[in-house]
Order: C-alpha cells, then structure tokens, then sequence
C-alpha cells in the first residue's frame, strides 16, 4: 500500500478516536446536528485530499463540497476554524496561459477563504447591523499597515506582482479578520466557534504525539504525492526525538497554534460538566504543546496560563502556587520516561541546542543596526548587509526568526508602529470590554480574560519566530475574536442601558399617574 494511503488510514482512525472522545463534552457547547456535520465535512475533505493524487483535482472537489457546505452553515467564523488545519498550506501556481507567468498561488487556506469566507464578507458588508469598516482604531491601523506593505512592494517588482501580493493580503488578512470580527455577535456563536478552533488544534495535537512515537510525518507523502513543493513539511529532530509537525508544516507553527487552543480551552473548559473529560482535553492539548519540541510556544503557554490567572480573584495566591507545583513538578518530571530529555530542553535552563537562542540574540543585535540605516521604511536588500550575512546559517539561510524585526527590516518603523499598533489597539480594547463586564456578567467576564491572556501570549511568541505557515493567519483570526468580543460587550451594556432607562422611564410614568 502506498505510503499517502497508509497515513491516511492512521488519521482517520485517530481522527474518528478523537471525534468520538470530543462528541459528548462538545454537545453542551453546540448542538449535535452541527458538531456531526462539521465532523463528516473534515472527514471527506481529508479523504479526498489523500485520494486525488493533484492539488487541483482536491481543489476542484472542495470547492464543491465547501460550497454547499458555506450554504448550510449558520456560524461561518465556526466553519472556518473546523477546516482551517485540515491540510498543509503547500501551494499550486494557477497557470497565466501566456497573459503572465501565473495569476496567483492557490492553497489550502486561500481556497477555504474564497469560498468560506467570501461571501459571508460580502453579506456582511451589506448588513445593517455589521459595524461599518474604518469606524475602529484597530481597522484603522489595520488599514495603513497593509496599505503600507501595497505601496512599499513597488519597490522592488513589478505591478503584477504587487497586485498578486496584495490579493494574498486581502484574503489571508482582510477576509477572516473581517468576517470574524463582524460574525460573531453573541456568546453562543462565540463558543462554537472557540470550539472548532480548540477541536481542530486537538486533532492536529493527536496526530502530532502518533507522529512523535512513531517517528513518521503523515503529511508528508500526500504533499509529495501531490508535486507541491514548499519547503516545509520534512523531518527535523531535535536531542534525538522526530519534531511532530502534523499539517502546520513546521514543528514551531504547530506548537503556537496548540498554544493558543489551549488559552482558548481555557474558557470553553468550565462548559464541560465532566472533570475526566475535561482533564483529559487540556492533556492531550498539553502533549501535542511538548511534541514539537519548540520553546518559544511552551514559553507563550506559560504566559497564557499565567495572565489568565494574574487578571482573575485571588490572583496572588494562585500564580505564587503555580510557581510553587512548577518547580516542585521538576523532580518527578525527572523520574519519568523522557522527562530529562524536556528538561534538558527548558527555554531558560536547558542545555540542547543552545546556539537558537544565541542566534536570537545575534539576530536582535545585528538587526539593530541595520534598520538604523534605513529607519522609517525599511529596505528590500537588507539580507545582502554584511550584518545580515554573517548570520547565515549551515543550511545557507538567513532565518529572521523575530517577526517584529521582520517587519521593521521590510518596512521600517512606520511599518512596525502600525502592525504592533494595531495588535495593542485589539488588546485595550478586549482589557477595557472585560472590565466593564467582569463584575456583571461572569461568563463574559472569563472570555475576556482569555482573549486577553492569549493575545498577549501570541505577542511574545512571536519574538520569538517568523510568521511561516499557519502563524499568520491564527493571529489575524484571534485579533478578529478581540474585536468581536469587544463590540459584543458594547452592544450588551448599551442594551441594559436602554432596559434601564425604559423600566426608569416607565416607573416614573406610573408615579406621575
């Protein structure tokens, strides 16, 4: 059998395994008839995805199938999480039949947001009760950012090519940050989707520890299979262990998405009556978090964790009794069957492969330098500096693994004040949302400190990486439930406000009978 047929049958087993273990707690969240059609929608996307041997003839099925199933869907922003990790971003060029080399790159995330994602937009921006694009600080930087990155690609392509990039823009930026950010207007739409997002990431996490003991990718040969060639998805070890990758492609994508699932989970937990249950989820989750053996995730979970707890009662207590199980944890970690090998490779203390973090360091330093020379806009050959240079690898790249520095190298400080603007502009706004509601209304108040706790999580995680695979479009997307939470709150106080002032109205009314 061939090997894409094989892994094939290992997913879909420990995908109906991991679906039969999330049914019953996911029922109390949305209903049955949701959680099975999403389900068997994943299913036949990955069995056709495996089965077609072409991009394109996968490409042409799904957008079928993606089609009808957009019709049916009541929560799109819940679709699009269900389906976001379903295969690795790998791409196919659209052939330009002589008109130009090729119209544009199509993959995995492109076509679910051209047919998921689209219309809904389009929808949206015809409703009455959508906020209007621009009337935020958060569109508003949004806005220049991109507009920037547009004007800036001139420098060094031609029109066609800028064009093409700014396509890719609109629909891997614009689309889920909108439809997101304008989708979901209640909580029961939140958690749903919060939950796909959540079960999706678990499904990538079971594959992700299968693929750690079992020392085999599983995404791997269907992406060959297929003649796509995007240079990730191979095998990488770490201390002597495979690093488990799963469809993001690349073993630190994958730990931060599971990262934030797991700040996620820590809203959607209190939902599940079961503790076993419960327990079980934040176990999984927290094994496919330690498989890819990536630190800078593991460091963004901690901080998740402990900003959840620092802006919650009795936050004192509990962060001194989180440092204290920590610490007291390193012992038996010791003890048990591979547990020296995870210490020896703490961010902090550890001692493998030590030369990442010195490459960092060298990075952030040498960067330094180099945007001084050109501060506001940045520069299309900063690679070619010599400071650039003398960080080059074996492998012969230059890995600019800080995405702040990334984007201050590329397009200057402007280009940095508006991308990390528009990310603190979300940020105040979910903190300023969750303290008007946090002594009213419990449940809203905990999905603000989630969201809270998991923005700032992604922040530092990602000082500490490129945004590569499915970086970027998780943080465009968990900015669009910041913005989503905080007009939902908004709209909630205005609404009890007017119950006020009616029921004041009306008493006083009766008085004056």
């Amino acid at each position: 059998m061939p090997e894409h047929f094989r892994a094939l049958t290992v997913i879909l087993v420990l995908a109906l395994l991991t679906f039969g273990f999330a049914r019953r707690p996911a029922v109390g969240i949305i209903s049955p008839g949701d959680f099975s059609r999403r389900r068997n929608l994943w299913l036949a996307l990955t069995v056709i995805a495996f089965v077609s041997h072409s991009f394109w003839v996968y490409g042409a099925a799904a957008l079928i199938v993606l089609a009808l199933a957009q019709q049916r869907e009541p929560n799109i922003p819940a679709l699009f999480f269900s389906l976001l990790f379903l295969f690795p971003l790998a791409s196919a060029d659209i052939p330009g039949f002589g008109l130009m080399n090729y119209f544009f790159s199509l993959n995995h995330l492109r076509l679910l947001a051209l047919v998921v994602l689209l219309p809904a937009f389009l929808s949206l921006r015809q409703s009455r009760n959508a906020l209007p694009f621009g009337r935020i600080w958060p569109d508003r930087l949004l806005s220049g950012y991109l507009l920037l990155i547009v004007l800036l690609n001139l420098r060094d392509t031609t029109l066609t090519d800028a064009a093409r990039q700014a396509f890719y823009m609109f629909v891997e930026v614009v689309l889920p940050y909108y439809v997101i950010s304008r989708g979901l207007k209640d909580i029961t739409r939140f958690k749903e989707a919060l939950l796909c997002f959540v079960l999706a990431a678990l499904l990538m996490a079971v594959v992700a520890i299968f693929e750690y003991f079992r020392h085999w990718l599983l995404y791997k040969a269907v992406v060959d299979v297929m003649g796509l060639d995007w240079g990730y998805g191979v095998y990488l070890a770490r201390s002597g262990s495979l690093r488990a990758i799963a469809s993001a492609g690349q073993s630190i994508p994958l730990g931060f998405a599971i990262a934030v699932a797991l700040g996620l989970y820590l809203f959607l937990q209190t939902s599940i009556a079961n503790r076993l249950q419960r327990y079980l989820g934040m176990l999984v989750l927290g094994m496919g978090l330690i498989v890819p053996l990536s630190r800078g995730p593991w460091v963004g979970a901690a901080v998740i964790v402990a900003v959840f707890i620092a802006t919650g009662k009795g936050a004192i207590k509990r962060l001194i009794l989180l440092g204290l199980t920590g610490l007291l944890s390193i012992p038996f970690l010791a003890l048990l069957p591979g547990g020296q090998k995870i210490l020896d490779m703490l961010p902090f203390s550890g001692s493998v492969e030590r030369g990442t973090v010195d490459y960092r360091e060298r990075l952030l330093e040498n960067s330094l330098v180099v945007i001084q020379r050109n501060p506001w806009f940045g520069s299309v050959d900063f690679l070619k500096t010599p400071e650039m240079e003398a960080l080059r690898q074996g492998q012969g790249i230059i890995d600019i693994v800080n995405t702040y520095l990334g984007v201050a190298l590329s397009y200057g400080l402007v280009g940095l004040v508006l991308f990390a603007g528009f990310f603190m502009a979300v940020l105040l706004s979910v903190r300023k949302a969750h303290r008007t509601v946090r002594h009213t209304d419990t449940e809203l108040g905990d999905l603000g400190r989630v969201l809270f706790a998991t923005q700032i999580g992604i922040l530092v995680m990602i000082f500490t990486v490129s945004s590569i695979t499915i970086i970027p479009i998780v943080y465009w997307s968990v900015a669009g439930l910041g913005v989503a939470y905080a007009q939902m709150v908004r709209v909630s106080v205005k609404a009890n406000h007017d119950r006020e002032t009616v029921l004041v109205t009306s008493h006083q009314n009766r008085l004056n009978r």
